[in-house]
């Protein structure tokens, strides 16, 4: 992976196999706006957040209690002039055992200072990683964004 490419790490009490199923439970830390399976290899969802950001994930990797990958099929920002950015990048979620404790390593490979959406999408990642994750697997209470019914999202059912 790229040194310029976005990361963030936490370190908890929970074993390897509660920061996987968390990372796996994407509805409980990312979005209640999640359609489609989360936690199998070649599963697809698709994420979307009001009429700002939407995009298709596919996990292509998926190594139990160890790491995940999500390939970005697709994506759309209203707020980017290049409506390629994210398409084709790599969401790596890393876990691996340290003392008595378990770091996850998140990394969005391809999420580089040069794109747009970059400080506005690190300083997201950073939060639903490092608050909202972290929460979920340390109290099984996450932050999500909340469900908002897709004709609120001006998509139609």
């Amino acid at each position: 992976m790229n040194k310029q490419d976005f990361t963030t790490s936490i370190l908890v009490a929970e074993t390897p196999e509660q920061v996987f199923n968390a990372v796996n439970n994407v509805r409980g830390w990312w979005s209640e706006n999640i359609e489609g399976d989360t936690d199998k290899l070649n599963d697809e969802f698709d994420y979307h957040y009001k009429d700002v950001h939407r995009c298709k994930m596919r996990l292509i990797e998926v190594i139990p209690n160890e790491k995940v990958v999500w390939l970005v099929l697709d994506n759309y920002f209203s707020f980017t002039e290049d409506k390629t950015e994210w398409k084709d990048t790599k969401v790596v979620f890393d876990i691996s055992k340290q003392g008595d404790k378990t770091q996850l390593t998140f990394t969005h490979a391809g999420l580089i200072p040069a794109y747009e959406c970059f400080d506005i999408c690190s300083d997201a990642w950073g939060n639903y990683i490092r608050s909202s994750l972290k929460n979920l697997i340390e109290t099984g209470t996450g932050q999500p964004n909340p469900y908002i019914p897709a004709q609120l999202h001006g998509q139609v059912e």
